[in-house]
């Protein structure tokens, strides 16, 4: 049997992509993944989504779960191991079983880097961020840090301003990689201040971040920080790897789209993260996700498949 339509991923993309899909009866199949939900499993309040004026981050992931098996009859939750666009109908794998499908739908998502730190994973959500648009307001009149030096760090940290009492940049070399006018718009920024040549070698605290520790790269030395935050700014990859070579992609691993969510492949679209380097919102990636299901039913129809 050839699927109409086979949706990979499940964050807000995948599932907003999988109910339009179902809705617009194309009965998807959606291969969700092993760990289903996106980068919003890692976020802690939410504000910012319509209809919850606060909510958890995982809470909102499991009611977008909930919604999409009210309609969508099939799905898998692994993940897809192999992807075959060379053929027609295209050839999605899950270990040892084939799928094939007139359409597909990429909302894959990108993962932030993370600095790897023994304490850094625990306290996600408490603290550690890889999202300022997403939980800098929940930093009103407190210190923060942010972590890297390219424009996305520059970005954050300019944004933070408008919540923290103070920012801190710290940077392990001793000029920024980021472009002119956004290291300027820092160096301008009165409550923005830059520890140069030095690391993070751990963060601290209990139940929430306290403080972090860090290393200077050139003497070795070796302080303390309060901060109440800890915002990682070291950029995201998107989750691309089944895809290179067989999709026109950026030099960082996005997906190209044109006309909003069409591939470089005819009948295959792709929606949020995994194609968007510079919104990476849960209501921007749902919209994608809309967007690639009714694209597909209007692709499916032009092929007499819908």
């Amino acid at each position: 049997m050839t699927e109409k339509v086979i949706i990979l991923g499940s964050g807000p993309a995948g599932y907003t992509a999988a109910i339009y899909a179902a809705r617009n009866d194309l009965d998807p199949l959606l291969i969700s993944g092993y760990q289903t939900g996106g980068q919003l499993t890692l976020t802690s309040e939410v504000e910012n989504f319509p209809g919850f004026e606060s909510i958890l981050g995982p809470e909102l992931m499991e009611k977008m779960k909930a919604h999409a098996k009210k309609f969508v009859k099939k799905i898998i939750e692994k993940d897809a191991t192999k992807v075959d666009l060379s053929v027609y109908p295209y050839k999605i794998f899950v270990e040892d079983e084939e799928y094939d499908t007139y359409s597909l739908i990429i909302a894959t998502g990108a993962s932030a880097r993370w600095l790897g730190l023994p304490n850094e994973k625990r306290l996600i959500g408490h603290g550690v961020s890889g999202c300022a648009t997403c939980d800098g307001a929940f930093f009103k009149n407190k210190s923060v840090v942010v972590v890297g030096g390219g424009d996305s760090a520059m970005e954050d940290a300019n944004y933070l301003t408008k919540f923290a009492s103070d920012v801190t940049i710290i940077h392990r070399r001793n000029e920024f990689r980021a472009s002119k006018i956004m290291q300027d718009k820092v160096f301008k920024n009165p409550k923005i201040k830059i520890i140069w040549n030095s690391i993070i070698d751990d963060i601290l605290g209990k139940d929430h971040v306290e403080g972090v520790r860090i290393r200077d790269t050139v003497t070795g030395e070796i302080k303390e920080i309060k901060t109440d935050g800890v915002f990682i700014a070291i950029g995201h990859d998107p989750n691309t790897g089944l895809f290179k070579g067989q999709l026109d992609m950026d030099e960082q691993g996005y997906i190209i789209t044109h006309d909003f969510v069409k591939t470089s492949k005819d009948g295959v679209f792709a929606a949020g993260d995994v194609q968007d380097r510079k919104y990476k919102q849960a209501v921007i990636a749902a919209g994608w996700g809309a967007m690639a299901a009714i694209d597909a039913d209007k692709f499916l129809a032009s092929k007499n498949l819908g």
